[in-house]
């Protein structure tokens, strides 16, 4: 039997990592991982293959940055072939990135069966272009993986078939559990040479059009960061979007400013440095998903969140773009005032194990 693993930007290798390695298990089961190109920046794309333990990509299809129309075509006519040399069983898809819902149409017009990891995450928000993904995706998946009970009900109000859903948990946390430990090693290394200490510095990342792109907000969140770096060093992975609206506006840091740009980094050191962060500010939904695990307070710079648990019981707040009010939330922060979360349901490193499970059961491995 043939599997095809379809993966394109960083989050979808976190993701793909457990359910990829619980298949291990069964040796009757050829595994093809597809690199469909969307991330492909070393930084962000082939340290994570190698950090993770995945095998690199069988097949890359090569399709860099574009437009969201361009580069979804570009998936489908690429992926198509890859898919019609192949001639998978079934083919997983991962989260909501143009990869993922260009691989599930290819499959829904070859009849080709379709299994959706991190199904039914709604922002309810039909400006973000990953909200069309998500609805779109669903609504012609065959299996739908679901994080958290949310998604059963928002696929259930959309009226989708009841045994095509299955809680399954939250695949990142699998991830996560599994290479904290490692992570943890590199905390001395890591604070000696962002010359930081533990507990006492914040973590931000920003990539989103909606923050990045208006250069006029964007600038006033760098502001607003310096401001908050007077009283709490800032480190600030670039992402490479942001980094180039950066160059293109020429916006400068100020010399005397705490607030530390630095290059992309591996998954081992950013979690590293997530654990230990006195809080982070984000606008990633998989940054909400870890840091509620993890107990760090997080800030989302987003007016809606796909993933409304880490909010209800997590450890996150909704600042929107308003920063006098992500001012105000870091220094209730750090007077101590921090919130408690919990984490949910079936969060505990198996949800990788419990998809395979049910693969198992649907296909007779």
């Amino acid at each position: 039997m043939k599997l095809i693993h379809v993966v394109g930007a960083r989050p979808n290798f976190m993701k793909v990592a457990p359910v990829h390695r619980a298949i291990w298990h069964y040796s009757e089961i050829q595994q093809i991982i597809v690199h469909t190109g969307q991330h492909y920046d070393l930084n962000m794309s082939d340290i994570f293959f190698q950090q993770l333990g995945l095998p690199m990509p069988d097949i890359n299809l090569e399709v860099g940055s574009g437009s969201h129309a361009v580069q979804t075509a570009q998936i489908m006519m690429r992926f198509e072939e890859a898919v019609l040399k192949v001639k998978p069983d079934i083919v997983m898809v991962y989260g909501d990135v143009n990869s993922t819902v260009a691989a599930t149409l290819v499959c829904a017009k070859l009849a080709i069966c379709v299994g959706h990891v991190e199904a039914g995450l709604r922002s309810f928000d039909r400006t973000m272009p990953e909200e069309i993904n998500r609805l779109l995706t669903d609504q012609i998946t065959d299996l739908l993986f679901t994080p958290s009970m949310d998604g059963n009900e928002n696929l259930i109000r959309e009226g989708i078939n009841p045994t095509k859903i299955h809680f399954v948990g939250n695949v990142m946390i699998d991830t996560l559990k599994r290479l904290l430990p490692e992570a943890e090693k590199l905390g001395s290394k890591l604070f000696q040479e962002l010359n930081i200490v533990e507990r006492q510095y914040g973590l931000v990342t920003l990539h989103r059009p909606s923050n990045v792109d208006d250069s006029i907000l964007f600038s006033y969140i760098i502001r607003t960061l310096e401001k908050i770096s007077k009283n709490l060093p800032i480190i600030f992975p670039i992402h490479p979007r942001t980094r180039t609206q950066i160059r293109e506006t020429g916006l400068k840091i100020k010399a005397d400013s705490s607030l530390k740009l630095v290059d992309p980094i591996g998954y081992l050191d950013f979690l590293c440095l997530q654990q230990r962060a006195k809080l982070v500010i984000t606008d990633s939904g998989g940054i909400q998903e870890e840091t509620t695990f993890l107990g760090v307070p997080c800030l989302t710079v987003r007016k809606n969140t796909e993933r409304p648990v880490t909010v209800s019981i997590g450890t996150n707040i909704l600042v929107g773009q308003d920063m006098e009010r992500l001012r105000v939330e870091v220094g209730s922060i750090l007077d101590g005032a921090t919130k408690k979360g919990t984490i949910p349901v079936f969060w505990d490193g198996k949800a990788g194990e419990r998809i395979v499970d049910i693969l198992a059961n649907l296909f007779k491995w």
